[in-house]
């Protein structure tokens, strides 16, 4: 089966289904440490998803979720060193990259969405406005955590609770306002040389759906569907673990009028954590 039929066949499989129950009932079966279970998943992820584990710094895994949040091993994904580059948060395929422009970017080619929906606030959306943006789209087989884009310090994170739509693209076709729908947390960072702004968008996607950071010691979830900001005082430096998905999803970078696209940064591309994506203004 060609990948254009398995993303149309996942469409239909997770979004004609009762998503949050779908979502919390993997959740909960994804954490069993029943070996037999255990194993089965994991046999059955590989082979649908191709899951490469050459890379993992554990080679046995509790279960299927202590595998998805899985690290890796020392060194495997360094930063690039120089100071006027901006690097991808986390392994992913670029979605889409470009300019936000009349407050507009783009979920695909054709489909736009407001920044001041995605953010909740249109006095920082307008921090953005003639910046440059990223999205950043993670498989089921990827890596899943992400790391600080440059030295930079966290003032605070929102979080939006939310749908859980399949974030493949199909669905971002097909489903207006996707990421504006789904939870998601925004976090609002400043670079530590700079003070330029630079904001993160992690979107939860159906299954599991959970966003944790390190710098904040609660799962961002709110049962009562609130949303709900949090003050921070993290320093991190470039390429330093910020946080992981319990399930694939999407990043959104966002930064301010300025800064460029480096070379390659295209739709289609697949990139890892580390490698240059932005450059910062001359």
């Amino acid at each position: 089966m060609n990948i254009v039929q398995q993303e149309h066949l996942n469409f239909l499989l997770t979004n004609r289904i009762p998503r949050r129950l779908a979502t919390r009932f993997v959740g909960w079966f994804s954490r069993i440490e029943q070996p037999l279970i255990r194993d089965l998943s994991l046999l059955t992820w590989q082979f649908f998803a191709g899951l490469d584990l050459a890379e993992a710094k554990e080679t046995r895994f509790r279960s299927m979720h202590h595998c998805f949040t899985r690290t890796l091993k020392d060194g495997a994904r360094p930063p690039d060193p120089d100071p006027h580059t901006v690097v991808s948060p986390c392994d992913a395929i670029v979605g889409a990259s470009g300019t936000v422009s009349d407050g507009l970017l783009l979920q695909v080619k054709g489909f736009a969405y407001r920044l001041d929906d995605l953010l909740g606030d249109a006095d920082y959306a307008a921090t953005f406005q003639n910046g440059r943006y990223v999205t950043l789209r993670l498989t089921s087989a990827m890596y899943h955590r992400f790391h600080a884009p440059h030295d930079c310090s966290v003032a605070s994170v929102s979080h939006f609770p939310g749908d859980t739509w399949n974030v493949n693209p199909v669905a971002l076709k097909r489903v207006e306002r996707l990421f504006c729908k789904n939870e998601r947390a925004v976090i609002r960072t400043r670079l530590t040389a700079t003070d330029h702004p630079i904001a993160l968008v992690p979107v939860a996607a159906i299954l599991v759906a959970g966003i944790r950071l390190r710098f904040l010691d609660i799962a961002l979830r709110s049962p009562e569907r609130i949303r709900r900001t949090y003050s921070c005082d993290a320093s991190l430096r470039k390429g330093e673990e910020m946080g992981w998905f319990e399930h694939g999803s999407t990043i959104v970078l966002l930064a301010p009028d300025g800064f460029r696209h480096c070379a390659g940064v295209t739709e289609g591309t697949t990139i890892r954590a580390g490698q240059p994506l932005l450059r910062l203004p001359d």
